[in-house]
């Protein structure tokens, strides 16, 4: 009897995948921990919070949120288009994308995002709000800071990526991983961004 032809074949996941997984969730520990320290010093300082909370540019950063969330539709568009193994667009249409297209445009809005950040800064500090100022100053800065140097590690990510579509002579399961990787790391960025939004600007 044959029983290897007889036996289930078993599909290990891949090391790549589980060690970002294992990595990101070790990260939303780090999150965690800047969440818990936010809400310690607003909790000793509620006066503080209210007067300094009253120079943010909510509208401002509600359209910067909106930009860097719609960089996660464009990102998961560029996963389809790796997955169906299509590094560049056969088109000009969007339908005709590949993951290179789709990539560049996630790493605009990106790009955009944090333009915004570092635009929203200067006017904070301008207004007497740095990181040295007070507690609320330094809770604000070092949350959405290490944020924002999330974002930017995004960024570099997704040009490792771009560029390797571009160095192989053929895409193939390696480059493909690699897009799926970056897009759990950038969908993450995204979702700790929304619990930052609301908690520094809708709850203040």
């Amino acid at each position: 009897m044959n029983y290897a032809a007889r036996a289930p074949k078993i599909n290990r996941p891949n090391t790549v995948a589980v060690g970002t997984i294992v990595w990101l969730g070790s990260e939303v520990m780090f999150f965690a921990g800047l969440f818990a320290i936010y809400f310690t010093l607003r909790s000793v300082a509620p006066d503080l919070w209210a007067s300094e909370t009253a120079l943010l540019n909510v509208p401002f950063s509600t359209v910067n949120t909106i930009i860097l969330v719609s960089s996660s539709f464009t990102c998961q568009f560029g996963v389809f288009a790796a997955e169906r193994m299509q590094p560049r667009s056969v088109g000009w249409k969007p339908s005709q994308w590949g993951m290179v297209e789709w990539f560049f445009l996630t790493y605009a809005l990106g790009a955009i995002f944090v333009a915004g950040q570092i635009y929203e800064y200067a006017i904070l500090v301008s207004e007497g709000v740095s990181l040295s100022s007070n507690a609320y100053g330094s809770a604000f800065y070092f949350t959405t800071g290490f944020h924002g140097l999330h974002v930017t590690g995004g960024l570099i990510a997704f040009l490792l990526v771009i560029g390797r579509a571009y160095a192989v002579k053929s895409f193939g399961h390696k480059e493909a991983t690699s897009a799926i990787v970056v897009s759990y790391y950038w969908h993450f960025v995204d979702v700790v961004w929304i619990g930052l939004f609301f908690v520094i600007y809708v709850l203040q």
